[in-house]
């Protein structure tokens, strides 16, 4: 069923704020409170309510799951507008994605780039349609924020390559299908330039995986170990050893995806949960310190907000978001830093709590801790503001 694009914008936000109200589900409007209350799909995808199976089903019937793509890839072919009024209404109303993937937010933009055809044709609609649960494997023990170090290697063994090495820092591969990965194809090129991209199958003889445990008590992240891999050519993305240039535009996804744009849960507001859990006057918080903080707090988060929709609409006129991508991922890190220690300060001793007892369950430390990760993922903040001081700025780098 494909989607009945309206002539005038208006309507088409009439007609889709009508069928989110009819058919998104009102559990599925509630504000996510961890990664798993999302369906992320996969070989063995696993529904947690017959409210997310309906709300994925009717979104997939409507081509909304990816909105933006063609239709020959799985999406409605939306316009830049129409899936901007989309984005608005599904945050008006708190939708959740129907659907999260690294598929969509990272390796669909590369393949659109990079791929041919063919291989657009055959692994586009299958992310659509959330077959297979993609991991990222960039990062390795002594190749982070210097990726074009890696060491994992792909040799040419005529009809397959046999790749061998390992990755840290996998988020979710033990429970993913496929990886999207950086492999050195030519040990004699400068680093940056002996790189290609390969999506490999994570049932393949020889992969394995293994859970890194973190202080906030859970683990997305893993290791990842290749022994001797036999990957299909045609699994190669782009040209031979044109691995970095892939990487960079894939990256600029991903701290878009970190900095949160295009995101349509609605967390609670800072000042509302104070509201609840600090002594008030007059309908006004008590402490004046906090309160202030709280302020400049949601001021600056509807700032960034505001600066993400400037520059989405600047981007439809043909203007690149690359280096802002990293302004984004370094401000959105810094937000989610100062949300967390402000919920911290409002929770006060309880909030420090690591177990369960009758008043928490320890959850909120936990997010506390993990949201410090923020700031090395996707690339550091460090190494975001040279790109920013360089690439947005223009200082001298001397």
């Amino acid at each position: 069923m494909e989607t009945k694009i309206s002539t005038s914008l208006n309507d088409f936000r009439t007609e889709t704020r009508a069928w989110l109200e009819t058919n998104c589900p009102a559990s599925m409007r509630q504000p996510v409170k961890d990664p798993f209350d999302l369906f992320w799909g996969g070989r063995n995808a696993k529904f947690i309510s017959e409210d997310q199976r309906l709300w994925f089903e009717r979104m997939l019937e409507k081509r909304w799951v990816v909105p933006y793509w063609e239709v020959k890839y799985g999406g409605a072919g939306l316009s830049s507008d129409e899936n901007n009024v989309l984005t608005q209404e599904m945050t008006r109303l708190g939708c959740r994605k129907p659907l999260y993937s690294f598929g969509i937010s990272m390796l669909g933009p590369a393949l659109l780039k990079f791929a041919t055809e063919d291989q657009k044709l055959h692994y586009l609609p299958q992310i659509v349609e959330g077959k297979i649960w993609w991991c990222q494997g960039y990062s390795e023990p002594n190749a982070g924020s210097d990726l074009a170090s890696l060491q994992t290697k792909a040799i040419d063994k005529g009809d397959h390559y046999e790749i061998t090495g390992s990755k840290v820092w996998t988020s979710y591969a033990d429970k993913s299908d496929w990886i999207f990965c950086l492999v050195r194809t030519d040990f004699e090129a400068t680093k940056h330039n002996g790189i290609s991209f390969i999506l490999i199958d994570m049932a393949s003889k020889g992969v394995s995986t293994r859970p890194i445990k973190l202080i906030s008590g859970k683990s997305p992240f893993c290791e990842t170990f290749f022994d001797e891999v036999k990957v299909p050519k045609e699994n190669l993305i782009g040209n031979l050893n044109q691995g970095w240039t892939i990487a960079k535009h894939l990256l600029t996804h991903e701290r878009q995806m970190i900095g949160g744009i295009g995101e349509t849960d609605v967390k609670k507001e800072v000042y509302s949960i104070a509201l609840e859990n600090l002594p008030v006057n007059n309908g006004i918080i008590s402490d004046s310190i906090l309160r202030n903080q709280i302020s400049d707090f949601e001021m600056n988060e509807e700032i960034f907000d505001l600066t993400i929709q400037r520059v989405t609409d600047e981007a439809k006129t043909g203007n690149n978001s690359g280096a802002l991508s990293s302004f984004f991922k370094f401000y959105a890190t810094e937000l989610n830093i100062s949300r967390h220690e402000l919920l911290m300060a409002i929770g006060g001793s309880e909030a420090l709590f690591w177990g369960e007892n009758e008043k928490s369950d320890g959850d909120l430390a936990r997010k506390f801790c993990r949201s410090k990760g923020n700031s090395i993922e996707g690339g550091t903040s460090e190494i975001q503001l040279n790109i920013i001081s360089k690439l947005i700025l223009g200082l001298p780098t001397k």
